[in-house]
């Protein structure tokens, strides 16, 4: 499987609280959440839709996968117009989670099936996932797991949904220091609204002048 991320970003790079619920991520006093409620036009709509089609297994953080079990894994396809795509494939393809705190990912109060624990040595459960035939290994939200996805050279392709908005303050992808990536771009797009998509593919280390 190919292993891709798709994360909603602000342009400062804050990946904090996007969701519907502004109270939904409140760490360090973050208090500015629901920032991409409503964005995005029909045709972004599209695009995410399609790419959840694709997935063949998905690969979550614990704090995404608590929210996500807890809104769509709560959903069925009449419970979300526009978004039946998105809801059938969150809760019938398989579910991984890396942590090391959940020991019991179908015990209430978060029970969402055909969801695995991964333990151990996480690097090379992802890479036996990733040997496995079929189509994407798909990570949604869970920064701190892509940053640490990116570190160890275990993403193909990335995509990010970029909601013209600066927030001032909350998590961000990108730490103000850590490791070095260049990317290609594999494709780029904006809506009517303003939101861009870019998909890249990590190419190594960036290249810098010489002294």
């Amino acid at each position: 499987m190919k292993l891709t991320t798709m994360t909603q970003v602000t342009l400062d790079g804050v990946v904090q609280g996007n969701g519907g619920a502004s109270d939904e991520d409140r760490r360090n006093g973050f208090e500015r959440g629901g920032w991409a409620l409503g964005k995005g036009d029909s045709e972004t709509h599209a695009f995410i839709n399609q790419t959840y089609r694709r997935a063949e297994a998905f690969l979550f953080g614990r704090r995404t996968y608590e929210l996500f079990a807890d809104s769509w894994g709560t959903l069925t396809v009449q419970d979300a117009p526009g978004w039946e795509s998105v809801v059938e494939a969150l809760n019938t393809r398989p579910k991984y989670v890396a942590s090391t705190a959940l020991t019991d990912p179908i015990a209430p109060p978060v029970s969402w099936t055909d969801t695995t624990v991964l333990s151990g040595d996480l690097a090379a459960a992802v890479r036996e996932l990733k040997a496995e035939p079929g189509g994407e290994l798909q990570v949604h939200g869970s920064g701190t797991l892509i940053r640490w996805l990116l570190e160890n050279d275990l993403v193909d392709e990335m995509t990010l949904i970029t909601v013209p908005v600066v927030l001032g303050q909350g998590a961000r992808l990108f730490p103000d220091a850590g490791p070095d990536l260049a990317l290609d771009l594999v494709e780029s797009r904006v809506d009517s609204k303003g939101v861009t998509i870019q998909v890249y593919r990590p190419a190594g280390r960036p290249q810098y002048a010489r002294a």
